[in-house]
């Protein structure tokens, strides 16, 4: 594939994915502009509901995770170049993630709703808050190179890509997963929880964590002693709470 095809394919890949991203704020928050969101999609008997709805979430985490395996990588890159290895995950997550916006069941039965205002303002600044950290964890690692374009841009150059160096800026001091943190915080600070929400909540969370126990496998593997010492020292995902 020629150098110039790669990089603009992993530049819409990127920019396909950083949609993904931005409508998940929207459908999180219950953006009632956008064609879907958490409380607003098919209509369907609660039983229904609940069944395509982990179907989904059960979709978005087996390929969130089983792409990112290094055995699904090794054999993945015999077929894709290994400069869109990446880039082509993140395009298969923001598929996936349409696909959950676009077949979302959406249960409407309340779970709990806070009218004071200043809660409101409180749990809203909360869900922002935890969207941003998700953000500004990915530049203090490494924004392009996780989402493919540092790969890319190498191959343009005809270089070979820089190896992941390990460190902990900011926020990893803290905690080894903050982007996983951010979601988390986003997922559950809700002013007007449904029972639809409360299930996504819900599984997202389950899978966060696992997802996290995979990743962390692999992070061992990477960076060896170096990693084995920061878990020793850094809480996983909820500060002050867990450690391994």
């Amino acid at each position: 594939m020629g150098r110039v095809l790669t990089l603009l394919v992993a530049a819409i890949c990127y920019f396909a994915f950083f949609l993904s991203f931005v409508y998940l704020v929207g459908f999180l928050g219950g953006c009632p502009a956008l064609p879907t969101n958490v409380d607003k999609g098919i209509e369907a008997t609660t039983g229904v509901a609940l069944a395509v709805d982990v179907l989904l979430i059960a979709l978005f985490g087996l390929q969130h995770s089983v792409m990112a395996r290094p055995g699904f990588k090794a054999a993945w890159t015999k077929i894709v170049p290994q400069s869109l290895e990446r880039s082509v995950y993140c395009l298969a997550t923001a598929i996936v993630l349409f696909v959950l916006y676009a077949f979302w069941h959406p249960i409407p039965q309340p779970v709990w709703s806070v009218t004071n205002e200043t809660g409101r303002i409180v749990l809203w600044t909360l869900f922002g808050l935890g969207f941003l950290i998700v953000f500004l964890s990915t530049w203090l690692i490494s924004h392009f190179q996780l989402f493919g374009l540092s790969q890319a841009w190498s191959h343009f150059r005809g270089e070979t890509p820089h190896k992941h160096a390990f460190k902990t800026p900011l926020f990893y001091k803290l905690v080894r997963h903050p982007i996983y943190l951010g979601f988390l915080i986003a997922l559950w600070a809700t002013p007007d929880m449904t029972l639809g929400h409360l299930v996504l909540s819900i599984g997202l969370s389950i899978y966060l964590f696992i997802g996290a126990g995979y990743e962390e496998r692999d992070l061992v593997g990477e960076f060896g002693v170096s990693y084995i010492e920061y878990q020793a020292s850094v809480c996983m995902i909820l500060p002050g709470i867990e450690r391994k």
